[in-house]
């Protein structure tokens, strides 16, 4: 067991950091500054942002939904989708399950 608080974050860190991971989950914080472009690309696990801070707009594939403290949102795994139009700073708790990066093992083809 940890406990862990987002403002423990070190923002020099990048705009991801991940601060929990098992095989099953994952969870970081995400952190975006009004003129920062969010150039992420979609992700092979479902995801969950909660803003903790910030608003701004998100779009998951062709539609936008505004985002502010206490929206929680949902991206399913292969969905492209990015933060856009961020009028403040946003700080994102991000979550995947299963853990970042493991749909894709999962999705690699079976060797001969």
């Amino acid at each position: 067991m940890s406990l862990f608080h987002i403002s423990q974050t070190d923002p020099g860190h990048g705009a991801y950091f991940e601060f929990f991971r098992t095989p099953d989950l994952s969870c970081g914080v995400y952190r975006l500054a009004v003129s920062q472009p969010d150039l992420q690309e979609p992700h092979t696990e479902d995801e969950v942002y909660y803003v903790t801070e910030g608003r701004g707009v998100i779009r998951i594939l062709d539609e936008d939904f505004p985002v502010e403290p206490g929206s929680i949102i949902f991206v399913p795994a292969h969905a492209p989708h990015h933060f856009h139009s961020i009028a403040v700073d946003l700080v994102l708790l991000v979550v995947f399950g299963p853990a970042e990066g493991a749909g894709a093992i999962r999705e690699l083809p079976a060797e001969p």
